[in-house]
């Protein structure tokens, strides 16, 4: 795990400042605090920092092959990297370190832009071939890890961070308020955009091609799952799935530095934990918890679990007063707004595991892929709510929207009976109805217009999920969108802003592309979600663990919190005319959301929080500029940003 940087002046050929990519690579050194290298000719120019995981003595990067025709930047683990190896070999390759990183190399020799297809693993990537004077950017197909980009004048400037890319000039930087409209609807902002106006991040799965003067993005995975042939059996699938959990685990193992793994109080972590026993044992387990008043919830489950399983538990304990003074920093480390409650636990366990392990498993995945939220109930039974009748539809709409609060239940009933699939899932995924959001920014600015919403970005994916059914076309989205630009975004840069690596065995290519074949009776029966998953933890977990309710990092305590803040004086932001927000949105409907939250007519902390949120990000990048970084000034301009 690394920070990757670079410039490349791929219209004059003007020579790059050696001295910007040494500034550029600075701006990441938590990302990589032991080690650091670079790569200056002419127009291209790479910075590169190292987080030692694998090969100690031999991972230095930039890396190339032997007569230096391909140089590779890289930030992330290839799991399969020993399989490739020898296949390589196998083709003539001679390898001279036992880093992953170079079967990246001798692999673009032999498959060009193909290699992706053949990497297992988690990465953001620069490949520069020397002969064809071609740059391939590079996300991997779960997006696990990021790519941020610049292109300005024949000049493309990209980073693991946005960092640096603001550490590579001195101009001013906006706020895009197209990406803020689509934050305030979704708590993040989802690929490609970035909510600093002309900078983007690739989508998962995507990669940009320079050469000849030209940058192009395309997107290089294109898995389309297909049904299986023949009918799983329930026994089948859930000895196949055991099977493909085991090897994943046993690759995200693969490590010369000490591992552990982020243990909260449910199943998902819990056969995690399980699981890594088949390797070995006595791992450290850490589990972040919030005082005596709620030493029943997380933290005592967690080490039960932990106790059962026989890890070497530690617990870390928040309290609310320190919650709300460590969102500014977390905040900057964010560096775009997220209005998930899980950030602020994420932010602390990480800090403290980092204090023992260099690599620490993490349990994400289960839930998008066999449908552990509400929400998937929701587009599960969703055939049959629109198969009622139109008038009985509209009967039941008009009641669920006469009760207080119950927001959720609100936006279910309005979303389900959308026609048109993308939108649908559109609806599904938004915090409040887009009138609502529109109807916050001043006016002339960019308020998200029909023809500029989350379903544009989402149009190429279609095609992908023709053959799978409603849930699992929803999964397919959250897949590629929000659990890469939210959930694994706030994961790699709190981990990592402790020099954490953080990874994910649930979401290996070989389990999510198994679950995506597999039909919904799989994942949601008789109303209990998760089910194929639940099969294969009762092999593992005692009953009181599966019974135990949903709880994440106990994130229902710091939702409360979140509330209990925005009832107090987080308001006052939301309040004060001068607060910087004000620069795009109006002060009246802001205030009118906040007091029919505290009415008690309607829950709008989701969105309240998402406001203060973005305000305190407003806040730290002014924090930033007083430091010598880049200026943000909020933009009311209402332009569309065209992008080559």
């Amino acid at each position: 795990m690394c920070g990757i940087c670079g410039q490349f002046n791929f219209v004059s050929d003007e020579p790059v400042n050696p001295e910007t990519i040494r500034r550029m690579a600075s701006s990441i050194a938590h990302r990589g605090p032991d080690d650091e290298g670079f790569f200056v000719s002419g127009p291209i120019g790479l910075g590169f920092r190292r987080l030692s995981i694998i090969d100690l003595a031999g991972g230095h990067q930039p890396m190339a092959d032997a007569d230096k025709s391909v140089w590779v930047i890289f930030n992330g683990e290839i799991y399969n990297f020993k399989e490739l190896r020898l296949e390589l070999e196998q083709l003539g390759y001679c390898f001279r370190t036992n880093c992953d990183t170079e079967v990246i190399v001798h692999g673009y020799r032999e498959w060009g832009t193909d290699v992706f297809n053949h990497l297992n693993g988690m990465f953001g990537l620069a490949i520069w071939d020397v002969k064809k004077k071609r740059l391939v950017v590079a996300r991997d197909a779960m997006g696990i890890k990021f790519v941020y980009y610049k292109i300005s004048g024949g000049e493309l400037t990209f980073g693991s961070e946005i960092r640096a890319i603001l550490a590579a000039e001195d101009s001013q930087t906006e706020v895009d308020p197209l990406a803020l409209n689509l934050f305030l609807r979704f708590r993040y902002t989802p690929s490609p955009l970035t909510i600093f106006q002309g900078i983007r991040k690739l989508a998962s799965g995507t990669m940009l091609i320079i050469e000849r003067g030209r940058c192009r993005e395309e997107r290089w995975y294109n898995y389309k799952p297909t049904p299986f042939a023949s009918p799983k059996s329930d026994e089948d699938a859930r000895e196949e799935l055991l099977q493909l959990y085991r090897a994943a685990v046993r690759r995200h193992l693969l490590s010369d530095v000490p591992v552990g793994i982020l243990l909260s109080g449910g199943l998902d972590s819990g056969l995690l934990l399980a699981l890594m026993n088949e390797e070995g044992e006595s791992w450290p387990a850490y589990t972040i918890g919030y005082g005596d008043a709620f030493e029943g919830d997380e933290l005592h489950d967690a080490a039960e679990t932990a106790s059962l399983l026989r890890a070497r538990h530690v617990s870390i304990r928040l309290d609310q007063a320190e919650f709300e003074r460590s969102l500014p920093e977390i905040v900057q480390c964010l560096e775009e707004p997220i209005a998930a409650s899980s950030i602020v636990p994420m932010y602390f366990v990480s800090r403290r595991a980092r204090e023992d392990v260099k690599v620490a498993l993490n349990g994400q995945g289960p839930d998008e892929l066999f449908g552990g939220y509400k929400r998937h109930l929701g587009v599960f039974y969703g055939d049959w709510w629109r198969r009622l009748p139109a008038g009985l539809r509209t009967v039941i709409g008009y009641v669920a929207n006469q009760l207080p609060r119950n927001e959720t239940l609100k936006r279910a009933v309005s979303s389900l009976a959308t026609g048109d699939r993308l939108r649908r899932y559109q609806d599904v995924f938004s915090l409040a109805p887009a009138e609502t959001i529109n109807g916050l920014f001043q006016e002339g600015s960019a308020n998200g217009n029909s023809d500029h919403e989350l379903v544009n970005y989402w149009r190429p994916l279609a095609s992908q999920m023709t053959e799978i059914d409603e849930l699992g076309g929803f999964q397919l989205l959250e897949v590629r969108s929000s659990l890469p630009d939210e959930l694994l975004m706030y994961a790699d840069k709190l981990s990592m802003a402790h020099g954490l690596e953080v990874r994910v065995p649930y979401l290996d290519r070989t389990v999510v592309e198994y679950v995506q074949r597999l039909d919904a009776s799989f994942k949601i029966r008789g109303g209990t979600r998760k089910w194929l998953h639940r099969q294969v933890c009762q092999s593992y977990l005692p009953p009181r663990i599966l019974k135990r309710k949903k709880r994440g990092f106990a994130v229902n305590v710091v939702d409360a919190w979140f509330q209990s803040a925005v009832s107090s004086h987080f308001s006052d932001l939301l309040l004060d005319t001068s607060s910087l927000m004000f620069h795009l949105l109006k002060p009246e409907p802001v205030r009118k959301l906040l007091e029919a939250h505290r009415s008690g007519r309607q829950d709008n902390h989701k969105l309240l929080f998402s406001l203060v949120m973005f305000e305190q990000w407003l806040r730290q990048m002014r924090v930033i500029n007083n430091d010598g970084g880049a200026e943000l000034v909020p933009s009311d301009s209402g332009a569309k940003r065209e992008y080559s």
